[in-house]
């Protein structure tokens, strides 16, 4: 299905038919493409790249459509990347976390750095946390061929 080019993000680089490889929701998936362009939100002399998810449902382009501005799309990737990393060696916890020391890295930024860390502000973290282990453990094959590409992707342009 093409992606739309008459709206007010501007596809440059497009993956369309993403659905066929949409993890678990593949075939039958609702996001239908993935591009990444001009943000929706560029104003005069001011232009910023966004990722964008493009779902389409019941016959038309979804609202819940997302666009991300690009640095926002690796701040998430590596979050995914330290976190995957915490819940290799989280069975060493009773809890799959320390409860004392929560934060699981802090990935320094931009002159500042980003606390990652499990969110014990979640009343019922100790059993979602369980579900969220058992869950990434489902999917590693999934996961891990997709983190296996981007590595050679990164080692190709030669990070």
């Amino acid at each position: 299905m093409p992606i739309p080019t008459t709206l007010k993000h501007k596809p440059v680089v497009v993956a369309e038919d993403y659905q066929r490889v949409d993890g678990r929701y593949a075939p039958v998936s609702d996001a239908k493409g993935l591009s990444v362009g001009l943000a929706q939100w560029n104003d005069r002399g001011k232009v910023e790249i966004s990722a964008k998810v493009w779902r389409h449902t019941s016959g038309k382009w979804s609202r819940q459509s997302e666009e991300l501005p690009l640095h926002r799309v690796l701040d998430l990737a590596i979050l995914v990347c330290r976190t995957m990393q915490h819940f290799r060696e989280a069975y060493r916890y009773e809890h799959l976390y320390d409860p004392q020391n929560p934060v699981i890295d802090r990935v320094g930024l931009q002159g500042a750095a980003m606390t990652v860390e499990v969110c014990t502000d979640n009343e019922r973290i100790r059993e979602d946390i369980k579900l969220f282990s058992q869950a990434l453990s489902e999917d590693d094959e999934l996961n891990g061929e997709r983190l296996r590409m981007l590595s050679s992707i990164l080692k190709e342009m030669g990070y």
